[in-house]
């Protein structure tokens, strides 16, 4: 008789486990400041890329249409409360670029280009201000370093960090 093993599924972008993905950010974000940094710090980031491509188009529903793409890919993983959290976090930041002048000068998309690095930065250095972390070796096996892994976590920071602020108050620190 031979005993079945069964492996976890592989990593795959569009089909992850949010609930095991959000246990993963807390071994090094558990501490409530790095998480709100975070989330501003890719309201920046994005903000710089959706607002570039804004003034690059001229047109409205393109940062609409790639914020919708955005959220239904979201919604393939995460609750249904996560999603709408998430939503919300897109109608801010489309809202935000939207309204921006469709006339602003050429250095215009130089200043968004350069909130890009910038609010990366902000968010790497939180790191050394919030140094609080757990051991990550289970999920280290679990979702090896990669183009993938960063595709994915690319993709789930937004959700994962209105998941821990809204609804994750249990696990702030």
């Amino acid at each position: 008789m031979s005993t079945v093993v069964h492996q976890p599924r592989p990593m795959s972008l569009l089909s992850v486990d949010f609930g095991d993905l959000y246990a993963r950010h807390l071994c090094r974000h558990s501490q409530f400041g790095i998480n709100v940094i975070h989330l501003i710090a890719l309201y920046g980031v994005w903000f710089g890329v959706y607002a570039a491509i804004y003034w690059l188009v001229g047109e409205w529903w393109v940062p609409t249409a790639l914020a919708a793409a955005y959220l239904g890919l979201v919604a393939l993983n995460a609750p249904l409360r996560v999603v709408l959290a998430t939503a919300g976090f897109l109608a801010l930041l489309v809202g935000g670029v939207v309204c921006l002048p469709n006339d602003l000068p050429w250095w215009t998309l130089a200043v968004y280009a350069a909130m890009v690095p910038a609010f990366y930065q902000l968010q790497n250095l939180s790191h050394k201000i919030y140094t609080d972390a757990a051991d990550m070796t289970e999920f280290n096996k679990r979702y090896p370093k990669g183009r993938l892994l960063f595709v994915v976590l690319l993709v789930n920071e937004v959700p994962i960090l209105v998941n821990y602020l809204l609804f994750g108050v249990k696990d702030w620190r």
